[in-house]
């Protein structure tokens, strides 16, 4: 019969679980009092919640929540990132934190109600720069070919142009002879 104490952990695991954008799975054994207080000050700066839980609490949450894929990145002693803004700055602050002292092991994660990914796609997801930077990259990839578009129609208009300029030059002295 479970406890009181855990049906509300659970509900109110759900409810982060519902609400959040990207849930990071580590590992955090043999992680210090003092470690984890730096920890958890990194991640509280850079937006991100850090909650040590029980797997099977957690398991239970995510069943809630309706994201089963959850459950595929849990394993040993665990402690998830919950990260309420964009992913990629999320998955940054824990890789980071991950790679500061070196105790921290990142699981895998879960963005949205998507498929979970490992490890390596976290760190990719971590790489990936700002979303301020990727915007103005794509905005720049889409006017690339605007502007040598009208870059080749004013070469034409102006090639034709300078052909009729000079073709008015070699007029004009002949008019001026007669």
């Amino acid at each position: 019969m479970p406890t009181q104490a855990k049906v509300d952990r659970v509900a109110e695991l759900q409810e982060k679980l519902e609400s959040c954008s990207i849930v990071i799975s580590t590992g955090c054994s043999g992680i210090g009092v003092n470690q984890m207080v730096n920890l958890r000050r990194r991640m509280r700066e850079g937006g991100v919640e850090f909650i040590v839980v029980k797997n099977s609490l957690l398991s239970l949450a995510a069943d809630g929540a309706d994201m089963p894929q959850l459950k595929d990145v849990l394993t040993g002693q665990t402690a998830i990132a919950l990260g309420y803004d964009d992913a990629a700055v999320i998955a940054k602050t824990v890789s980071d934190a991950a790679n500061a002292d070196g105790t921290l092991a990142i699981h895998g994660a879960v963005v949205g109600s998507g498929p979970a990914m490992p490890n390596e796609e976290v760190r990719r997801l971590a790489s990936l720069p700002p979303q301020p930077v990727l915007v103005a990259q794509l905005l720049g990839n889409m006017q690339a070919p605007l502007y040598a578009l009208a870059g080749v129609l004013n070469a034409t208009i102006s090639g034709l142009a300078y052909a009729l300029q000079a073709r008015i030059d070699q007029l004009q002295p002949a008019e001026a002879a007669e």
